[in-house]
């Protein structure tokens, strides 16, 4: 029997939506980004009996705004794991420099994903 080791990889990624200050938007985009530089070629070898279902796959998502974050969509952005996201208050929101009136603002995200077993 394999022992449970978490978090044995972290990584970590930023998430901007330009304008409309939406806090789903750019928490997807911060996972993704974390995905996106992320290669894990040998956790099979790793996992109990090889199956990346039994990942354990945590998001930690900052957030402007954390309340606004649909988690069920954020998590569907990770291909294997059980995943949890947790929202918390952070990011940045600050003027875009369009002085639109409604889409004069961007906010950013930034997520640290932590994966073991």
């Amino acid at each position: 029997m394999t022992e449970s080791v978490f978090p044995a990889f972290l990584e970590m990624g930023l998430g901007v939506d330009l304008v409309g200050e939406d806090m789903t938007k750019v928490a997807r985009r911060a996972v993704r980004e974390a995905i996106g530089r992320t290669s894990l070629p040998g956790i099979t070898r790793l996992v109990p009996g090889g199956d990346r279902a039994r990942m354990r796959v945590e998001a930690v998502v900052a957030v402007p705004r954390p309340d606004e974050v649909d988690t069920a969509a954020v998590a569907a952005e990770f291909p294997y794991g059980t995943v949890t996201v947790t929202p918390v208050a952070g990011g940045l929101a600050t003027p875009n420099g369009t002085d639109a009136p409604g889409a004069d603002t961007m906010v950013c995200a930034v997520a640290v994903i932590r994966v073991g077993w």
